[in-house]
């Protein structure tokens, strides 16, 4: 569905997400992972090609198909479920930067498959994820992601795959005669909010809409983060808050797609920073699995807003990266379960260990579940000298 200039153009803004997502350039004959669904093949073939002309060793790597995926599954013995290819620990202690596109053929294929099965696949492979927070850290690593249109997420989010497509080129910027520049500008006035909310001294925020009455705790030590390179489209800015202090309820008024799973309406009741109680329209019991999916999944790991001005996303998507960036009416609200960011440190992430993390209430998981909410909301900010003021209202930034 894209034309040779697009498919051109998003390449482009990829690899300028690639870049400004690492603190350092990267060297002639650093190592890049390209790993795409087949679907998407155009696209890691002119990035291939873009990545070689800059002097980088390029590692492709085809994304199993669904079918395999249930196989995978279905078939599997435990000593199968948690294999780890040889050679996988030596790959991500050497990669320099990583692009995933995603556009899988299927969305609800694993929907039977029991879902505490692909949580131990996935703890299985946590120590490796770590690997890469540890290089990314050290300023050695950075990565991007984004999205292809295929006929299933057209049909998950209830567009036809010409009017899904369309959302790419909008929110990505393919229409405009350099997206590049367009995303540099919104780089930088995002910049400008994030020094505004880094400046204010915050104990806690309040989070309130029709049914959400939310709050979270910054906590030490935090910076506000986004629209950093590492996705593509990205236009949200978060944090990774103390999650022991969140208190109150939050509900996810955007349907989520999960593990062959959709979901709707989720409901989370958190006191004294865990959660206590699950509701959900659809897939309660999926939900309820996940959030007792190890010690750290029933806390939260991020909080963010997108201010609807730099969004250009205004339909449901069926993908998480466009949906935790919808723009819309107005603008969102959204938290993820599970494993916190340490880049939203106010230092230096390398200098963090394990321990550092756990007394500063970062939160760690096999788990990172965003969970979205569109209402009209207003988020206040209860100062250090006990005063409030308002941060964020009706889909806008206030300052």
């Amino acid at each position: 569905m894209f034309t040779s200039k697009q498919i051109a153009k998003y390449a482009e803004v990829l690899l300028w997400g690639l870049s400004t997502s690492r603190t350092t350039p990267l060297a002639r004959h650093d190592n890049v992972l390209v790993q795409f669904d087949l679907t998407a093949v155009r696209l890691a073939e002119v990035l291939f090609a873009k990545l070689m002309d800059q002097g980088l060793n390029v590692i492709a790597r085809l994304t199993s198909t669904a079918s395999m995926e249930v196989s995978f599954y279905q078939k599997s013995d435990e000593g199968q479920l948690t294999f780890v290819p040889p050679g996988t620990r030596e790959l991500f202690q050497n990669l320099h930067g990583a692009m995933y596109i995603l556009a899988p053929q299927s969305l609800t294929h694993l929907c039977r498959v029991d879902s505490q099965r692909i949580a131990r696949h996935t703890l299985s492979r946590k120590s490796f994820r770590d690997i890469l927070v540890q290089r990314e850290e050290a300023g050695i690593f950075g990565w991007t992601l984004c999205i292809y249109p295929t006929r299933e997420y057209a049909k998950c989010a209830g567009l036809t795959r010409q009017d899904f497509t369309g959302q790419i080129i909008k929110a990505c910027f393919l229409d405009a005669p350099d997206p590049v520049a367009e995303w540099t500008r919104i780089h930088t006035q995002a910049m400008e909010i994030k020094n505004r909310l880094n400046s204010l001294k915050v104990q806690s925020f309040r989070v309130e809409s029709d049914n959400v009455d939310l709050v979270i705790t910054p906590g030490e030590k935090r910076r506000w983060m986004g629209i950093s390179g590492h996705n593509i489209p990205s236009f949200e800015l978060f944090l990774s808050p103390d999650w022991r202090g969140t208190q109150g309820v939050y509900y996810a008024d955007q349907p989520s797609y999960r593990c062959g799973n959709l979901v709707k309406g989720v409901r989370l009741e958190f006191d004294k920073g865990e959660v206590v109680a699950v509701s959900a329209e659809q897939g309660e019991e999926f939900v309820k699995k996940q959030v007792a999916m190890d010690s750290g999944s029933n806390k939260l790991g991020e909080f963010s807003l997108t201010d609807k001005r730099f969004s250009n996303i205004d339909r449901f998507m069926a993908n998480t990266l466009f949906d935790e960036n919808y723009g819309g009416e107005h603008g969102n609200c959204h938290v993820a379960l599970g494993s916190s960011y340490s880049d939203t440190f106010d230092g230096d992430p390398a200098t963090l260990n394990e321990d550092m993390k756990s007394n500063l209430g970062f939160n760690d998981s096999a788990l990172h579940w965003d969970l979205v909410n569109t209402e009209s909301k207003r988020v206040s900010a209860k100062m250090s000298d006990g005063s409030s003021v308002t941060i964020y209202d009706d889909g806008f930034f206030i300052f």
